[in-house]
């Protein structure tokens, strides 16, 4: 199975002249939330010869006041349009007061807190008559209150709502290498089964205050450790969908594809070493 990459505005054009041969689109969902008009037009042409995965950005599973009926009901509305095999939220919080914010905030790992994460995913859901993937954070700071480890935390989320995870490798690699923790130890916390897709990205490196920072900013290639870690990853957990996210400063397509095509060369090379 080959990688899929995210469908931005900008490649829409090329992707409907040229039909690349990726294993899917992935799409951000409230990016197509509106009624009609040629974005939806578009990705109903190319759902006819992709697969489609839905990413929220916007659903926020961390919210303690629970989630809003009328964005689940134009996310369930969206689900039914385009039929798609995946759907995917962020562990995170984005909305309080009924004001939406740029940003996809972080929750410390409480009891409290994982209480509320699972009523919210247990209500997505049942609302959307399907079960969803949760992706783990990158992190730029912990908790004083965070009294359960990340991949635990996931973990007891999984076994409670019966919802799956969608692993960002660079996501993990950002923040066990901004909070200082081994990515590896991380990932034998987490229950593999449960892995229903992999994201790879870039990051950009940042000084602050004398300390290297690394912010999850999906505006350039995967690193050479971020590959390595993906690798790792398959060896752990085995084949999963794996998608290239890019974001910021979008490149050309082609590059996009040879992105694509390195996450698709190392997937085979450990196919190969495993079945030797």
């Amino acid at each position: 199975m080959r990688s899929g990459i995210g469908l931005r505005h900008g490649h829409v054009r090329q992707i409907l002249d040229r039909r690349p041969a990726v294993a899917f689109l992935e799409v951000h969902s409230e990016n197509y939330m509106s009624a009609g008009g040629p974005r939806r037009r578009a990705l109903f042409d190319l759902r006819r010869d992709y697969p489609v995965s839905l990413h929220g950005v916007g659903l926020s599973l961390g919210s303690a006041e629970g989630l809003s009926e009328h964005h689940l009901g134009r996310l369930h509305g969206l689900i039914e349009d385009y039929q798609p095999f995946l759907v995917s939220e962020h562990l995170a919080w984005s909305v309080t007061a009924g004001h939406y914010y740029n940003d996809l905030l972080p929750l410390p790992y409480s009891e409290e807190s994982l209480a509320a994460v699972c009523r919210n995913v247990d209500r997505a859901q049942q609302r959307l008559r399907r079960p969803i993937l949760v992706e783990n954070p990158s992190s730029y700071l912990a908790f004083a209150q965070s009294a359960i480890p990340e991949p635990e935390f996931l973990a007891e989320l999984v076994r409670r709502s019966g919802c799956g995870l969608l692993l960002d490798v660079n996501n993990l690699y950002v923040s066990a290498m901004n909070l200082g923790f081994a990515p590896e130890t991380y990932l034998a916390a987490l229950p593999s089964d449960a892995v229903g897709e992999i994201h790879l990205a870039g990051h950009a490196v940042r000084a602050v205050e004398g300390h290297s920072l690394l912010i999850d900013d999906h505006g350039s290639r995967v690193c050479d450790a971020v590959w390595a870690l993906y690798r790792r990853t398959l060896q752990h957990i085995g084949e999963r969908p794996a998608l290239i996210e890019w974001d910021t400063d979008l490149p050309s397509l082609e590059v996009l594809l040879d992105e694509a095509a390195s996450a698709d060369a190392i997937r085979e090379a450990e196919r190969l070493a495993g079945a030797a």
